[in-house]
């Protein structure tokens, strides 16, 4: 990333807006290259950055100047009132937010995996950043669907409270507490205690197909990211009492049957992949461990033996795979994705 990159953050006082100033700061980003937005409630506020401080303006707008990234992280309402004005002013936009990612004329990219879209990119425009839970997901499974194909996946979330907000994460503290000392948990953010419980993701349901709005989206920007609408998604979204990073088990159907081997070859390969698949100790991927980590953690990795297989030379060939996948989604799944769109540009 060139020095002399400006970039201001929309949403710098909520949790994603938090975790990008804080990878800037590792960057050792400059100071003058980052401005704040956020609503006027906050402006004002002082935040600290490289030993100095930084205020917080009103998001306005007037906010944005020609040649800046703008990062959107405060949500799709946000999204809608000012990305394309901030556009319009010359600024590109990348915008974790779900108000662009079905777009058609909206790239929703994932570096790893389709950045050759930024690549063509020639004027301020707005690109999309995947939800956390599409951006894990895929992460793990690429490597697979570039080397054998796929044709199938059922997928199950673990996600944490951090993926609503830093609301959710509050309450996610004080309902544990409460808890603890005896009281009875009061949810506000969630629509049930998060506190020692698990829970059926809280997004809207789709009274005709039994999906929430969140396994919708994962199966809807899978497609457009693979551009593939043929691909079979089953997915159900559940809330964990954990405070960052999410778990997913995923179950895959190859369109071409692979060795175990080769399927641990395929991912140890991958950029921003790192296998955590101890048997013997029985260590594999947690959201403890992947939280403030830049890399997808993938274990648990096997053949599933319910599906077919084929026999090779002293081997066994399977349709079939079991993965289980974790990320912190405030960092790979949000911040951390963003501004690795932003050095593509």
């Amino acid at each position: 990333m060139s020095a002399d990159k400006r970039y201001v953050i929309v949403g710098a006082t909520g949790a994603v807006g938090q975790e990008v100033l804080a990878i800037l700061e590792q960057r050792q980003h400059p100071t003058e290259g980052i401005r704040l937005l956020a609503s006027a409630r906050s402006a004002g506020t002082m935040l600290e950055y490289r030993g100095q401080t930084l205020e917080i303006e009103e998001l306005r707008p007037d906010s944005f100047r020609p040649g800046e990234v703008a990062l959107f992280s405060a949500g799709a309402a946000v999204s809608w009132e000012f990305a394309r004005t901030a556009v319009e002013a010359g600024a590109t936009v990348i915008d974790n937010s779900s108000a662009y990612r079905m777009d058609s004329d909206v790239p929703l990219v994932i570096p790893e995996i389709n950045g050759a879209q930024v690549k063509r990119i020639g004027r301020p425009s707005v690109i999309a950043s995947p939800d956390c839970s599409t951006i894990i997901l895929l992460m793990g499974v690429n490597p697979l669907r570039a080397a054998f194909g796929i044709e199938r996946m059922v997928v199950s979330t673990y996600q944490a409270a951090s993926g609503a907000g830093a609301a959710a994460m509050r309450e996610l503290q004080s309902q544990t507490s409460a808890v603890l000392s005896g009281d009875d948990p009061v949810p506000e953010v969630f629509r049930e205690p998060c506190a020692f419980n698990v829970f059926s993701h809280d997004a809207r349901v789709d009274e005709a197909t039994g999906r929430n709005v969140e396994e919708q989206m994962v199966i809807d920007e899978a497609r457009k990211i693979w551009g593939d609408h043929l691909i079979r998604l089953s997915v159900t979204c559940v809330r964990v009492p954990v405070m960052r990073a999410q778990a997913e088990s995923v179950n895959v159907t190859l369109d071409e049957p692979a060795t175990e081997a080769e399927v641990r070859e395929e991912l140890a390969a991958a950029p921003g992949i790192r296998i955590i698949d101890d048997r013997v100790g029985n260590d594999f991927p947690s959201s403890l461990k992947a939280s403030g980590e830049d890399d997808v953690l993938v274990g648990r990795i096997r053949p599933d033996e319910t599906q077919e297989w084929v026999v090779r030379p002293k081997v066994r060939a399977f349709w079939g795979f079991d993965l289980f996948v974790c990320g912190d989604q405030l960092r790979k799944g949000a911040a951390l994705n963003a501004l690795q769109i932003a050095d593509l540009l």
